[in-house]
């Protein structure tokens, strides 16, 4: 399976981002089987959902400090890549 997510490192702390639909950020059950299925791919870093509403609007669901940073950066400024989960 393909999907869209990125590597980042600020402030020391290496996390990764992976883009999700909605209803998964807005079910916790769902979010947290989601991060769990991308540990896979992302081992040993913390990761954070990302989703677009309606309007075009991202929505994180994480770590807290994370999704603070996250909630202040641009979308244009993540640098986005295709990944395979196994």
């Amino acid at each position: 399976m393909k999907f869209q997510g990125a590597l980042i490192k600020e402030q020391g702390i290496k996390f990764a981002i992976v883009i999700v639909k909605k209803y998964v950020i807005d079910n916790r059950t769902q979010s947290t089987e989601a991060i769990d299925s991308f540990r896979s791919v992302f081992p040993g870093l913390p990761i954070v959902l990302m989703a677009q509403d309606y309007k075009g609007t991202p929505h994180y669901y994480g770590r807290k400090d994370i999704v603070r940073f996250l909630s202040k950066v641009p979308m244009s400024a993540i640098p986005w890549k295709e990944y395979r989960l196994n």
